[in-house]
């Protein structure tokens, strides 16, 4: 017969295999089945294009939102939990996945996206040093526990070019994936394509869109330069080529690609 001390321990063992369900409903959580993965497949960058202040209010009491706000100074909101899904990405696609909502962690950074510069051509602002520590900890962390593959860590961008140009050129894409964050390319392997396509001529359009779609962009398949096409190719440059996003087909951006597993 148990002691009374030795009986109370039993039964609070018991206890804790199960969870109070639905109803009443008593669930039993003593086992785990091992067949399971994150939901989440994918970290999406955007900036806000307002201030600290604005950006939270609209982030956590407006109609959109994100898992994480990255202010100015580095301080970092968690907004939405990662269990659930944040209103971030809108009308997306990558790598076919158009559920981008519900399988992703959305983050935005404050920075002011671009204002009209003197020339009227837009003047895009640098993001902090503080912020962008903040964020390599968190993007670290985030990647870690749901083991997000490298060429999931996109911009709002590379999801939807139709609509959207966040992150910006001033990104760090290139830093931070030094930092073993996020996808680039062989530079070296770069070049020698380079070398070869200068000399060969450059890829069709057809080739182009086909190489988009292989790298995870939703984009046209009929060999026509059109301004869907030339959206998808601008948001590929921005982020892997930054000097120049005009969205037209050349050799530097085919080598990229050919460049990028």
């Amino acid at each position: 017969m148990l002691r009374p001390a030795l009986a109370l321990l039993a039964a609070a063992a018991l206890a804790g295999c199960a969870a109070r369900g639905p109803a009443g409903l008593e669930l039993d959580t003593s086992v785990t089945a091992v067949g399971q993965a994150s939901r989440v497949r994918a970290v999406v960058l955007h900036y806000t294009s307002v201030d600290d202040a604005r950006s939270l209010q609209l982030l956590s009491r407006g109609k959109v939102s994100a898992h994480y706000l990255v202010t100015e100074s580095g301080r970092t909101y968690r907004l939405v939990d990662e269990n659930r899904a944040a209103w971030h990405a809108g009308a997306s696609a990558w790598y076919g996945n158009i559920a981008m909502n519900s399988t992703s962690i959305g983050i935005e950074i404050v920075n002011p996206g671009w204002t009209d510069g003197p020339d009227g051509k837009p003047l895009w602002h640098p993001y902090g040093e503080r912020q962008l520590r903040a964020l390599t900890v968190l993007l670290r962390d985030v990647i870690q526990r749901h083991g997000i593959a490298p060429e999931n860590v996109v911009g709002h961008s590379d999801i939807a070019p139709q609509r959207k140009v966040d992150p910006g050129p001033l990104f760090p894409w290139k830093a931070l994936a030094g930092a073993g964050i996020g996808r680039w390319y062989d530079e070296a392997g770069a070049a020698a394509h380079l070398a070869r396509l200068q000399a060969q001529g450059v890829p069709g359009v057809a080739w182009f869109q086909q190489q988009l779609q292989r790298l995870g962009y939703a984009c046209p398949q009929d060999g026509v330069l059109d301004k869907a096409t030339i959206n998808t190719l601008a948001a590929f440059q921005m982020h892997y080529r930054p000097a120049l996003y005009d969205g037209q087909p050349d050799a530097e951006t085919a080598a990229i690609m050919l460049a990028m597993l």
